[in-house]
């Protein structure tokens, strides 16, 4: 056992352990502050979901499973301008690969309006919120700051019924974008900021995905999120850590609408990948730019584009079981990832022969004409996924990087003079090559012992070096993609002007892979181990029946170095 896997051994041992959401919960429940647990994942349908919101998806459904509770998909569709249907399918496709089933609570903020809106009517009522005259500058420069109180608005003075009448117009669409808002009535000496006087709805004369053109106000995120939670009978509203600083907004607003179990806010460490992009407006750009196909193009850490790679749900399950739940915010290397994947790809899949960059072997005493089926074991650490029979003959195909004319010290694969053995075959003594104008080897020509056949001599001699191959008269021609990272890793992924350090290398299109011919009736999100190349998947989008094109999900080695003690 290596060791980065003994560390992430241990690291899953420790990790048994409650986790500090667990025991908020478990005193909740022993002390009757609820008889229940039930979580949402609430997200804003304004993108694609990234690898950081799988860990929300799987802690939030993984604890409403762990106490027998319930789990909501609730949108989070306050804000018209930047929400679209496709990221809501989107969104919904990815929670459900995740195996998060929300059973039939599937929820849209937008059809609580009604309900936020009475909600607001009776802050007004209690004198607890006011209309506002002010512009969005001008509240900004009322707030104070961090070592000033704020200023008192001068719309803070309005009676009860002015504002009732105020809020009634702000409805029917008397003002325009930007000249009224409703604020909160808390404190503007409070040191928290979010607790001076806060806007909870604001004129917007937009088209709502859901609603339509219903409303022209719409409630602020701060406002309408612990109402959908109390509305569905949340009772742990799980979120990241950048939302403690609202926290007592949130109780406010529970509180002061008096709803009889009031959900309780807990926040925990997003999760943060070294050298990688999640921000939607870089995402964006590199998708308008056409330097990436879509959002779910393989290199981005989407979760559409990482299924799309070759990731499963186990995999990101692992990897966000072993990063843990934690309040303190801290970055896992990318390593850790393919690990996650190559931990559970390893035993689960084929291993396939795929030359990737291929040159032609032919083997001089080998009949002509003549084919062998030789039977290969599909996974040397999984006997349930059988044997199976691939097709050898006098001329194959190998890697280049397998024959070298003139080879290093302890290079013991193919050279003049040198006895290799082909994977799964015979032992093949290489003899000479033949080159074209450039000095480009075209050919290799070796003999093979028959002696040796399933890659044992019967004379007990040896070979140091065992190569994969592909049969030149049946093997079939793919295109297969190689990925790096997005981001050039040595110099890190923003410059100095905030744009992004791209690696020019991130995508290697071969077109003219060589394959065994079983391979060829992959369909999308089949995956195999390309023996000695790594993982692959069958791209989704751009394989046809009979045609898949492959897209590698991880190398077989991990570049994963643990940090040395100093």
């Amino acid at each position: 056992m290596s060791e980065i896997e003994k560390e992430i051994v241990d690291s899953a041992e420790v990790k048994e352990s409650k986790n500090f959401i667990e025991q908020i919960i478990e005193k909740d429940l022993a002390e009757g502050v609820y008889d229940t647990v039930h979580t949402r994942f609430p997200p804003e349908p304004n993108g694609y979901l990234h690898i950081g919101h799988a860990k929300s998806i799987l802690l939030n459904y993984g604890l409403s499973q762990k106490y027998n509770g319930k789990f909501n998909l609730r949108f989070d569709d306050t804000n018209p301008t930047k929400e679209k249907a496709e990221f809501v399918e989107s969104i919904k496709a990815d929670v459900k690969w995740l195996g998060a089933d929300w059973e039939d609570r599937l929820f849209f903020a937008s059809n609580y309006f009604d309900q936020m809106y009475e909600a607001a009517v009776k802050l007004i009522k209690k004198g607890k919120a006011y209309v506002s005259d002010l512009s969005a500058e001008q509240i900004r420069e009322y707030r104070g700051s961090l070592t000033e109180p704020g200023k008192e608005d001068p719309g803070s003075t309005r009676s009860v019924e002015e504002n009732l009448t105020l809020f009634e117009d702000m409805k029917a669409g008397k003002y325009e974008d930007g000249t009224k808002v409703l604020r909160a009535r808390i404190d503007m000496a409070s040191p928290n900021i979010n607790m001076r006087d806060p806007v909870i709805y604001r004129v917007a004369h937009m088209s709502h995905q859901n609603t339509g053109d219903k409303w022209c106000i719409y409630p602020m995120y701060d406002f309408a999120h612990p109402i959908e939670d109390a509305i569905e009978g949340v009772t742990h509203s799980i979120c990241t850590l950048e939302f403690e600083d609202h926290r007592p907004l949130y109780d406010w607003v529970v509180r002061e609408l008096e709803y009889p179990h009031p959900p309780k806010q807990i926040e925990f460490a997003k999760l943060y990948l070294t050298n990688v992009v999640t921000g939607k407006r870089y995402i964006k750009k590199l998708v308008e730019q056409g330097i990436v196909d879509g959002w779910d193009d393989p290199r981005l850490v989407s979760i559409a584009a990482l299924r799309r790679r070759g990731f499963t749900p186990e995999s990101l399950k692992m990897f966000v079981e072993l990063c843990g739940i934690s309040k303190a915010n801290s970055s896992v290397d990318y390593a850790m990832l393919e690990y996650c994947i190559r931990e559970d790809l390893k035993m689960k899949k084929s291993r396939m022969m795929a030359v990737l960059d291929p040159v032609k072997v032919v083997i001089d005493n080998y009949p002509e004409g003549q084919t062998e089926y030789l039977d290969v074991v599909n996974n040397l650490e999984n006997e349930a996924l059988g044997v199976r029979k691939i097709p050898f003959s006098r001329e194959l195909y190998i890697e280049r990087e397998d024959f070298m004319e003139e080879p290093p010290k302890k290079y013991f694969r193919m050279f003049p003079g040198n006895e290799v053995r082909f994977m799964n075959a015979y032992f093949v003594k290489c003899n000479s090559c033949v080159k074209d104008e450039n000095g480009n080897v075209t050919e290799i020509h070796c003999t093979y012992d028959p002696a040796s056949k399933g890659g044992n001599s019967p004379d007990g001699r040896k070979v140091k070096g065992t190569i994969h191959w592909v049969s030149a008269e049946y093997g079939k021609q793919v295109t297969v993609r190689l990925y790096e990272n997005i981001v050039n890793e040595e110099l890190g992924v923003y410059n100095e002007d905030g744009s992004l350090n791209l690696n020019p290398n991130s995508l290697t299109v071969l077109d003219n892979c060589v394959v065994e011919p079983e391979l060829m009736s992959a369909k999308a999100y089949d995956s195999f181990q390309f023996v000695r190349n790594g993982f692959f998947c069958a791209d989704c989008k751009d394989s046809k029946d009979g045609q898949p094109v492959f897209n590698r999900i991880v190398s077989l080695k991990s570049s994963f170095k643990l940090p040395t003690a100093k």
